[in-house]
């Protein structure tokens, strides 16, 4: 009897609900893996960061200038970030961008010690042109455990 009343109900789609939740025909607020709705962590992603870089205001790597003066410098200056030992594998993905001689520095990076080093080689490359600073140093969990 209950075999066939299990049957019954999941051909009707009411299989895993309550009575009540059968009747109203609502679904339960637990999703597949059990977790209740709101004890899961929220949604990581990183649309706040995409809207900044919807500002017309905001450089994009597709501000990157053409000179061949500045596709060198950004050159100069991606290839000392990415050969620093010292940087984490998120400092070593941000985004430079030289136009008309001025570096942009944009994106996330684990520690201050990693945002000042980077701007150090910036500037050791650009020499007297213009940094503009933008990394943002991205608390981590990790981070904060090991200060722990």
């Amino acid at each position: 009897m209950a075999d066939r009343m299990r049957k019954t109900q999941h051909r009707s789609g009411a299989a895993g609900r309550s009575a009540d939740e059968s009747a109203r025909g609502q679904s339960s607020s637990y999703d597949r893996a059990g977790t209740n709705a709101e004890q899961r962590a929220p949604d990581v992603d990183n649309s706040a960061v995409n809207q900044r870089d919807r500002n017309e205001e905001a450089l994009t790597p597709g501000d990157q200038g053409n000179s061949p003066q500045d596709r060198e410098l950004t050159r100069r200056i991606r290839r000392s970030v990415t050969q620093n030992d010292q940087l984490s594998t998120t400092a070593k993905n941000i985004k430079i961008i030289t136009a008309d001689g001025k570096v942009t520095l944009r994106g996330p990076v684990k520690t201050e010690a990693e945002r000042n080093l980077i701007a150090a080689i910036a500037q050791q490359a650009a020499g007297s042109g213009s940094i503009d600073n933008q990394l943002e140093v991205k608390q981590t969990t990790e981070t904060t455990e090991e200060r722990k």
